[in-house]
C-alpha cells in the first residue's frame, strides 16, 4: 500500500494526519507492507504551506519534514524532492489565468497518460487557499497557479516512478481535492490501481473513508434498510443536540450560543404572506466542485433567488450565510455579504440578510417557512427530517436519494420555485422524511469511524494529540473503526461500522 498526504503538518498535527498515520499502522500490524510517499521540499509551493497574502513566500518545509520524520519513524518512506521543469515553466509563463486553468501538459514521459490536466488538478486547491471561487486574473494568482502546476508535474513524475518500482495493491490519500493527492489519485486511476481517500466524519474525532470522492460523501444505503426503534432513539438524541447547536465538525463548534428569532424579525415575518429561508455555503469549500452541476456556482444560484424575490413581493426571503464563512483564519474573500452589497439585495423590502457571525436559530426559521432553499448545505437534510419542503440548487451528498426537490436545470429550478411560491400547500412525499432519517443515521452512526480511542483535543480545535494507547488497540478485533478500514482497503469493503 502507498499512503500519501502531502503535508504532514506545516504548523501542527491535524485530525486528518492522525487518521492517516493510524490507518497505516493498523495495516502494518496485519503484515501489509506500507510505503509512505513523503514530501522532502518536493514542491515549490504546496496548498497548506502557502501564505495567501504573500504567495511568493516559500513553504515551511523544515517544520513539515520534521513532522513527517517523527510520524514515520521506523516506516518505509520514499521521499521526493522538487526538480523544476524549465521547459514547462517557460510554456506557462505567458498564459492568462483562464488559459492556465484549462492547460493540459502534452508530455512525453513513459508511464504517465497524455495529456495531464494540470490546470484542472490545481484549481480546487487554488480556490481553497485564496478563499474564493471566482479567481482574479492578477499576477499573484497566476504565479501561485503556475507554481502549483509545476509542483503537480513534479509529483506526477515522482509518483509514476514509485508506481513502476512497487506495483502497489492500492493508494490511500487525504481528501483527494488538493493537487498533490489529486495528481497521485489521477495516476493510480489511469493504471487501474484502487485508491481510497479520507476526510473528517460527522462525529467528533471520526473519519470518513471511501473509494469515491470524500468531499461528495458517497453513501450506499440498502433499499430494505429501515430504522429500528432503538436506532430512531439514537438519531433523535443526536438531533436534539444538533437543533440546539451543540455539535462540532472537524473540531469546530460553529454555534457557541444559538439564539431564538428576535422580536423585530418575527414582526417582519408577520407582515408577509410566507417566508422562505435561503441557506448558503462557503464558496471555496472542496464540496463545491461536486455541487456545481445545475448552476455554475453558488452566486449564480443566488442571482436566481434574487430574481424570484423581485417577482414575489408577498414573500419574505431570509438569506442565511454559512457560519464558516467568517471563521477566524479561514475567512472567505468572496462572501454572501459581498454579493448582497454588490446586488443591493438588502434594499428589497422582502429580503433579509443574516450574516455568518449572527447566531440565530436556523431551525426556528425552518419551522416558520413555506419551503426552504439550499445550495448543498447539510441543513437541507435536517429540514427534510423536520418535514419541510426543500428545494436544492446544487448537488448535495444526499440529493442522489429522494430527500429534497432537486431540479435538473436552471429552468426547472425556476419553474419549481414558482410553483412552490404560488401553491396553497406543498405536498412533500412521505418518503422524503424517511430517506432523510435513513441517510443521516448512516452518515453519523455507520460511516463516521471513531478515532477517539487514539486522538484527543489540542490547544486549537483543528489540531489533535495522540492519546496513550496499546498497540493491540489497533487490531480489528479490538477496534470497530480499524476493522471497517482494513476490510475496506484489503477486501473492497464498504468502510461501514457494523451495527
Amino acid at each position: 500500500m502507498i499512503f500519501f498526504r502531502a503535508s504532514a503538518g506545516p504548523s501542527d498535527f491535524s485530525l486528518n494526519s492522525g487518521f492517516h498515520v493510524i490507518a497505516s499502522w493498523a495495516l502494518r500490524l496485519q503484515k501489509v507492507p506500507v510505503i509512505h510517499f513523503a514530501c522532502q521540499s518536493g514542491m515549490s509551493h504546496c496548498v497548506l504551506g502557502t501564505t495567501r497574502l504573500k504567495p511568493a513566500t516559500p513553504p515551511p518545509c523544515k517544520t513539515c519534514v520534521a513532522h513527517s520524520r517523527a510520524l514515520h519513524t521506523g516506516a518505509d518512506v520514499r521521499w521526493f524532492k522538487y526538480m523544476r521543469d524549465p521547459e514547462l515553466a517557460e510554456s506557462l509563463d505567458c498564459l492568462s489565468l483562464s488559459e492556465l486553468l484549462c492547460y493540459e501538459h502534452p508530455h512525453q514521459v513513459v508511464g504517465i497518460p497524455s495529456p495531464v490536466p494540470l490546470g484542472k488538478l490545481v484549481t480546487p486547491g487554488l480556490r481553497w487557499i485564496l478563499r474564493r471561487h471566482n479567481l482574479l486574473d492578477e499576477e499573484g494568482t497566476r504565479y501561485l497557479c503556475r507554481e502549483f502546476m509545476l509542483s503537480a508535474w513534479n509529483i506526477a513524475k515522482e509518483f509514476s516512478t514509485l508506481l513502476d518500482q512497487t506495483h502497489p495493491r492500492a493508494v490511500v490519500v487525504f481528501n483527494g481535492q488538493f493537487f498533490p493527492e489529486a495528481t497521485s489519485r489521477w495516476l493510480a486511476k489511469s493504471r487501474g490501481i484502487p485508491s481510497y481517500a479520507h476526510e473528517v466524519g460527522l462525529q467528533p474525532f471520526s473519519a470518513f473513508f471511501t473509494s469515491g470522492e470524500p468531499t461528495a460523501y458517497p453513501i450506499d444505503i440498502p433499499d430494505e434498510f429501515e430504522l429500528s426503534e432503538e436506532q430512531n432513539g439514537h438519531l433523535d438524541a443526536y438531533l436534539e443536540k444538533r437543533f440546539q447547536g451543540n455539535f462540532t465538525m472537524a473540531g469546530i463548534k460553529f454555534w457557541p450560543e444559538m439564539k431564538v428569532l428576535d422580536k423585530s424579525l418575527i414582526e417582519r415575518i408577520a407582515n408577509f404572506k410566507q417566508v422562505v429561508p435561503v441557506f448558503t455555503n462557503v464558496i471555496f469549500d472542496t464540496s463545491q466542485p461536486h455541487a456545481n452541476t445545475v448552476f455554475s456556482d453558488m452566486f449564480a444560484w443566488l442571482d436566481e433567488v434574487l430574481a424570484l424575490a423581485r417577482q414575489h413581493p408577498e414573500t419574505l426571503f431570509v438569506i442565511r450565510a454559512h457560519p464558516d464563512e467568517s471563521r477566524p483564519g479561514k475567512e472567505s474573500l468572496e462572501t454572501v455579504s459581498g454579493w448582497v452589497a454588490a446586488r443591493s439585495a438588502d434594499s428589497l423590502s422582502n429580503m433579509v440578510f443574516i450574516p455568518p457571525e449572527e447566531q440565530l436559530s436556523s431551525y426556528e426559521l425552518i419551522q416558520r417557512s413555506k419551503f426552504v432553499m439550499i445550495y448543498n448545505s447539510t441543513i437541507g437534510l435536517e429540514a427534510a427530517i423536520m418535514g419541510a419542503a426543500v428545494l436544492s440548487g446544487g448537488r448535495a451528498r444526499f440529493t442522489r436519494y429522494p430527500i429534497v426537490f432537486f431540479p435538473n436545470s436552471v429552468e426547472e429550478f425556476r419553474s419549481q420555485a414558482e410553483d412552490f411560491l404560488s401553491m396553497q400547500k406543498i405536498d412533500v412525499p412521505s418518503d422524503f422524511q424517511r430517506n432523510a432519517r435513513r441517510f443521516l443515521y448512516y452518515q453519523i452512526f455507520r460511516t463516521s469511524l471513531p478515532f477517539d480511542r487514539y486522538l484527543t483535543t489540542s490547544y486549537h480545535p483543528s489540531f489533535t494529540h495522540f492519546k496513550e494507547f496499546s498497540v493491540s488497540d489497533l487490531l480489528p478485533e479490538n477496534s470497530p473503526a480499524m476493522k471497517a478500514i482494513l476490510d475496506g482497503i484489503l477486501h473492497n469493503g464498504d468502510f461501514l461500522l457494523n451495527e
